[in-house]
């Protein structure tokens, strides 16, 4: 296939306007139940620490299985999807996902919440290589950009998730009828929303995607900047209610806002992302957000009161919010078969952010938990360095790449 840049998403003519507005609306509601598991889960690891009776460096050991296994299903994404169809594979991945939920809470010592997270980052990541591959199939269509807001509905549906923890962790609810009922809602709310999302079957008698869809090298330059990114978001989501609860001693309940706070920036970042990367452009964008995002880390490591620091985790999410929906934009038109370099980045920085946790956890069993928001800082401050290679030439001109049609701004 030809890697020739292209000036904006391809526009496929022959799909009525108002199916291509129902397919945009379905896959970003796909996007917000995804997130809502995820916000789900985060603010009540707290309660899940106490119930399993784990330190901080078990804690840290749990949370490496979600990423052993989506190493180990990520990969496999493209092949559901091209046997039961992008739909069918979506709808199925996604109740897997969902309806993992409810694992990790359940687990009484450390071998079971290890097993749980395992199915629920395999389920995990094999869904969100699923509904990035129609995220960007639905953009191509359109032909505009519309990835950083699909991830806006993501961090919307993480806000949504762990405002209903933070409310659950108030009233000091049992975290596994939290997540019960968490995972059948969201459940319902899945295979509803996969009923408008494009069915994109593969080509007659086109070959099936390799068993393992391993990044090809143009789309390694692309991973290792979402790599630095999605640390941040990982480190960020798992361990910002821990933190302000062992560093700074807050209230369950304060703590637990931390991540409504990370989430709540992220979702506004990404919603205004698509504007702000066409004028400005991925790469400055990207740096600017770097920035942001270091500036961040440092009030978390310096912070001695939880409103600094509170602010800290908001700048932080402020900074990397664009990143990762760039990188699967990038990927997607990096040359050769966008399923199966979307599956390949993915594979890279969704296992990084979910090895995040554990590198935290790690760095703090050995140190502290400060130490270890030092290196998210340092990660961060890679942002800056590293951006360029988002540079899509031949789109957008003299501003690295981004898209200035017209037509995309209106």
């Amino acid at each position: 296939m030809s890697s020739e840049p292209l000036a904006a998403p391809p526009r496929r003519a022959e799909a009525p306007r108002s199916e291509l507005r129902r397919a945009r609306i379905a896959i970003a509601a796909v996007f917000c139940v995804h997130g809502a598991v995820a916000g789900s889960l985060a603010t009540r690891i707290p309660w899940i620490q106490d119930h399993a009776g784990l330190g901080a460096g078990q804690l840290g050991l749990a949370l490496a299985f979600p990423a052993l296994g989506a190493s180990v299903a990520m990969p496999l994404a493209a092949g559901v999807s091209h046997q039961l169809g992008a739909r069918t594979g979506l709808r199925t991945l996604l109740a897997l996902w969902t309806l993992s939920l409810a694992l990790p809470s359940l687990a009484p010592n450390l071998p079971g919440l290890c097993a749980a997270l395992f199915v629920y980052g395999a389920t995990s990541g094999m869904s969100d290589v699923a509904m990035n591959a129609l995220g960007v199939e639905t953009e191509n269509r359109l032909g505009r950009s519309i990835m950083s807001g699909l991830h806006g509905m993501w961090s919307t549906g993480a806000l949504i998730g762990s405002a209903a923890g933070t409310v659950a962790a108030h009233l000091g609810a049992d975290a596994r009828m939290h997540h019960a009922a968490a995972a059948l809602v969201l459940t319902a709310a899945g295979l509803v929303a996969c009923r408008g999302v494009p069915d994109a079957a593969p080509a007659p008698g086109g070959e099936p995607p390799p068993r393992f869809a391993l990044p090809p090298r143009s789309a390694l330059a692309v991973g290792a900047v979402g790599f630095c990114a999605v640390f941040a978001e990982g480190a960020g989501l798992d361990w910002s209610a821990v933190y302000l609860r062992e560093v700074l001693g807050t209230s369950a309940a304060l703590a637990a806002a931390s991540t409504t706070v990370f989430a709540l920036t992220m979702a506004v970042a990404r919603f205004a992302g698509d504007r702000v990367v066409d004028r400005f452009g991925p790469v400055r964008t990207v740096r600017a957000g770097g920035s942001l995002a270091t500036a961040g880390g440092l009030l978390v490591v310096l912070g001695t009161h939880p409103v600094p620091v509170l602010g800290g985790f908001g700048l932080i999410g402020l900074g990397i919010a664009v990143v990762v929906p760039l990188a699967f934009a990038a990927a997607g038109r990096s040359g050769g078969d966008p399923g199966r370099s979307i599956a390949g980045v993915a594979t890279l920085t969704y296992t990084s952010s979910l090895l995040a946790p554990s590198a935290i956890g790690a760095v703090a069993d050995a140190t502290s938990l400060t130490v270890s928001f030092g290196l998210v800082a340092v990660l961060t401050l890679g942002l800056v360095a590293a951006a360029g290679v988002l540079r899509t030439p031949g789109r957008g001109g003299a501003r690295d790449g981004g898209a200035a049609s017209s037509a995309a701004r209106s």
